[in-house]
């Protein structure tokens, strides 16, 4: 299929993929780069050092400015506004513009404004009128001024109960996840007029025997810890007070889980992909690991997580 340029278009690109629209009013410069099957809606402009992939979709009142580079399947909504100079002066030019990243398939909703130099990742969701000022993890959804999380892209199970279509649990059982040998686990909880105990016998009630445990604890509201999957550590999550919410991603399946009470144990074994977030007032997690801290056992890039497992991008 030919490039399609409106009489009312203009396009000075020679570097434009097969089966890409551009409408009327739109400008694209001549050194910028378009992939194919694109479609580039009316009162676009495009810079020159501007890299767009394939089946993207840009629509009315978007200026893309030098430094923007685009990824495949990219949804850009209308009157989105991306800068490029942090300091910006009438005639006054920086030696070269910040690169900003939108990764492959990620959305950016109506009137959305993002700061130069921030990476959105891949399949994120940015809210209609959100203003970005930093990176957005893959699968994310924020919104708002500055954005924040406030999701992710996922099924959901609670985790203060028995899940969907599980019988309850007693205590020593254990369901999977189906998410890369994930697990939750009932642990012992004894109640009576006194108060609640529970008790963790570590040789026991744990998948195996930790050498290191630690403590998460006055975690503001927004913020999202985690973001890393482990090469050898196991990890074994407990609300021991509070709330919060974990992601856990094979890099196949993705589901969050609800932990509320200590009761409920999340058993993580090695390469899987983990977030927490959402994080009620005073929650304190605590966090069993296999193994001593060792940064070299941490990844904390996502794409170089689904080249080690084999997956992707999903």
């Amino acid at each position: 299929m030919a490039v399609f340029v409106h009489e009312k278009g203009i396009c000075e690109s020679a570097k434009v993929g097969e089966g890409t629209r551009i409408w009327a009013f739109a400008h694209v410069l001549s050194d910028a780069t378009i992939g194919a099957d694109c479609n580039i809606c009316d009162h676009v402009f495009i810079e020159n050092d501007v890299v767009v992939g394939d089946r993207v979709t840009i629509k009315s009142g978007v200026q893309l400015w030098d430094g923007l580079r685009v990824g495949n399947g990219v949804f850009i909504g209308p009157n989105v506004t991306f800068a490029n100079d942090l300091y910006p002066r009438s005639k006054q030019y920086p030696h070269t513009f910040l690169q900003t990243t939108i990764n492959d398939n990620a959305s950016i909703g109506a009137n959305a404004t993002i700061l130069p130099g921030v990476k959105i990742g891949y399949f994120a969701m940015v809210g209609a009128g959100a203003v970005v000022t930093k990176d957005v993890p893959p699968h994310a959804v924020v919104i708002g001024n500055p954005a924040v999380i406030v999701g992710y892209q996922t099924q959901s199970a609670a985790a203060d109960g028995p899940l969907p279509g599980q019988a309850p649990m007693t205590p020593g059982e254990s369901v999977q996840l189906n998410v890369g040998g994930c697990a939750l686990f009932r642990l012992p909880h004894f109640s009576d007029t006194r108060g609640d105990l529970s008790p963790l016998e570590l040789g026991k009630d744990l998948p195996f025997r930790p050498q290191r445990s630690f403590l998460v604890h006055s975690v503001p509201s927004e913020k999202v810890r985690g973001e890393h999957a482990h090469r050898e550590c196991h990890q074994f999550l407990i609300a021991a007070s509070g709330q919060l919410a974990v992601v856990i991603d094979d890099g196949k399946q993705r589901i969050e889980v609800e932990l509320v009470g200590p009761s409920i144990g999340l058993y993580i074994p090695p390469r899987i992909w983990g977030i927490q977030y959402k994080f009620k007032p005073d929650t304190v997690l605590q966090v069993f690991a296999s193994h001593p801290y060792e940064d070299s056992d941490y990844i904390r890039d996502y794409q170089e997580y689904l080249k080690l497992v084999g997956a992707r991008e999903h």
